[in-house]
Protein backbone atom coordinates (compact mmCIF):
# COMPACT_ATOMS: atom_id res chain seq x y z
CA UNK A 1 0.00 0.00 0.00
CA UNK A 2 1.30 3.42 -1.00
CA UNK A 3 1.22 6.15 1.60
CA UNK A 4 2.02 9.78 0.66
CA UNK A 5 4.39 11.90 2.65
CA UNK A 6 2.99 13.47 5.85
CA UNK A 7 3.40 16.98 4.40
CA UNK A 8 1.37 16.00 1.34
CA UNK A 9 -1.37 14.53 3.57
CA UNK A 10 -1.43 17.69 5.70
CA UNK A 11 -1.58 19.84 2.58
CA UNK A 12 -4.45 17.79 1.11
CA UNK A 13 -6.34 17.92 4.44
CA UNK A 14 -5.86 21.68 4.57
CA UNK A 15 -7.20 22.05 1.00
CA UNK A 16 -10.26 19.95 1.87
CA UNK A 17 -10.85 21.86 5.10
CA UNK A 18 -10.54 25.17 3.27
CA UNK A 19 -13.04 24.02 0.63
CA UNK A 20 -15.54 22.94 3.32
CA UNK A 21 -15.14 26.26 5.19
CA UNK A 22 -15.76 28.15 1.94
CA UNK A 23 -18.94 26.12 1.29
CA UNK A 24 -20.09 26.64 4.88
CA UNK A 25 -19.55 30.39 4.57
CA UNK A 26 -21.55 30.41 1.33
CA UNK A 27 -24.42 28.47 2.93
CA UNK A 28 -24.42 30.78 5.97
CA UNK A 29 -24.57 33.84 3.71
CA UNK A 30 -27.48 32.33 1.78
CA UNK A 31 -29.30 31.55 5.06
CA UNK A 32 -28.75 35.15 6.27
CA UNK A 33 -30.09 36.42 2.95
CA UNK A 34 -33.23 34.29 3.27
CA UNK A 35 -33.74 35.51 6.86
CA UNK A 36 -33.49 39.15 5.75
CA UNK A 37 -35.89 38.60 2.86
CA UNK A 38 -38.42 36.85 5.09
CA UNK A 39 -38.14 39.59 7.73
CA UNK A 40 -38.71 42.27 5.06
CA UNK A 41 -41.71 40.37 3.68
CA UNK A 42 -43.17 40.00 7.17
CA UNK A 43 -42.71 43.72 7.84
CA UNK A 44 -44.34 44.61 4.51
CA UNK A 45 -47.31 42.35 5.28
CA UNK A 46 -47.62 43.84 8.75
CA UNK A 47 -47.66 47.38 7.34
CA UNK A 48 -50.19 46.38 4.70
CA UNK A 49 -52.53 44.89 7.31
CA UNK A 50 -52.05 47.90 9.56
CA UNK A 51 -52.98 50.15 6.63
CA UNK A 52 -56.13 48.09 6.03
CA UNK A 53 -57.05 48.50 9.68
CA UNK A 54 -56.55 52.26 9.57
CA UNK A 55 -58.57 52.51 6.35
CA UNK A 56 -61.45 50.53 7.89
CA UNK A 57 -61.31 52.67 11.02
CA UNK A 58 -61.49 55.88 8.97
CA UNK A 59 -64.33 54.49 6.88
CA UNK A 60 -66.27 53.66 10.04
CA UNK A 61 -65.67 57.18 11.37
CA UNK A 62 -66.88 58.75 8.12
CA UNK A 63 -69.97 56.51 8.08
CA UNK A 64 -70.71 57.45 11.68
CA UNK A 65 -70.30 61.14 10.90
CA UNK A 66 -72.60 60.87 7.90
CA UNK A 67 -75.27 59.20 10.02
CA UNK A 68 -74.88 61.79 12.78
CA UNK A 69 -75.11 64.69 10.35
CA UNK A 70 -78.18 63.23 8.67
CA UNK A 71 -79.95 62.52 11.98
CA UNK A 72 -79.11 65.93 13.46
CA UNK A 73 -80.23 67.74 10.30
CA UNK A 74 -83.54 65.87 10.33
CA UNK A 75 -84.24 66.27 14.05
CA UNK A 76 -83.26 69.93 14.53
CA UNK A 77 -85.34 72.28 12.44
CA UNK A 78 -83.48 74.92 10.50
CA UNK A 79 -80.12 73.18 10.78
CA UNK A 80 -78.10 72.25 7.76
CA UNK A 81 -75.35 69.67 7.29
CA UNK A 82 -72.90 72.59 7.27
CA UNK A 83 -74.08 73.64 10.74
CA UNK A 84 -73.54 70.12 12.02
CA UNK A 85 -70.07 69.94 10.48
CA UNK A 86 -69.21 73.31 12.08
CA UNK A 87 -70.24 71.98 15.48
CA UNK A 88 -68.30 68.74 14.97
CA UNK A 89 -65.21 70.61 13.81
CA UNK A 90 -65.36 72.94 16.78
CA UNK A 91 -65.83 70.08 19.25
CA UNK A 92 -62.91 68.19 17.70
CA UNK A 93 -60.82 71.34 17.96
CA UNK A 94 -61.63 71.66 21.67
CA UNK A 95 -60.91 67.96 22.20
CA UNK A 96 -57.54 68.50 20.57
CA UNK A 97 -56.85 71.48 22.81
CA UNK A 98 -57.73 69.37 25.84
CA UNK A 99 -55.36 66.55 24.82
CA UNK A 100 -52.58 68.89 23.80
CA UNK A 101 -53.10 71.02 26.88
CA UNK A 102 -52.32 67.98 28.99
CA UNK A 103 -48.76 68.31 27.68
CA UNK A 104 -48.57 72.06 28.48
CA UNK A 105 -48.32 73.15 24.88
CA UNK A 106 -49.85 76.50 24.06
CA UNK A 107 -51.76 76.98 20.83
CA UNK A 108 -53.34 80.03 19.32
CA UNK A 109 -57.08 79.52 19.66
CA UNK A 110 -59.04 82.68 19.01
CA UNK A 111 -62.19 82.50 16.85
CA UNK A 112 -60.39 83.61 13.69
CA UNK A 113 -58.00 80.66 13.99
CA UNK A 114 -60.93 78.28 14.36
CA UNK A 115 -62.64 79.88 11.35
CA UNK A 116 -59.45 79.57 9.28
CA UNK A 117 -59.09 75.94 10.36
CA UNK A 118 -62.70 75.28 9.44
CA UNK A 119 -62.23 76.88 6.02
CA UNK A 120 -59.05 74.91 5.36
CA UNK A 121 -60.64 71.61 6.34
CA UNK A 122 -63.71 72.44 4.31
CA UNK A 123 -61.69 73.24 1.19
CA UNK A 124 -59.51 70.15 1.50
CA UNK A 125 -62.44 67.78 2.03
CA UNK A 126 -64.74 69.43 -0.49
CA UNK A 127 -67.53 70.03 2.07
CA UNK A 128 -67.53 73.77 1.49
CA UNK A 129 -67.05 75.56 -1.74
Amino acid sequence: DLSPDARVKASMNEINASRRLKEAAHHKAEADKVKQIKAAEAEAESKYLSGLGVARQRKAIVNGLQESVAEFSEEVEGSSPKDVMDILLLSQYFDTLTHVGANNLLLEHDPSVVAKLQAQVGKSTGFYK
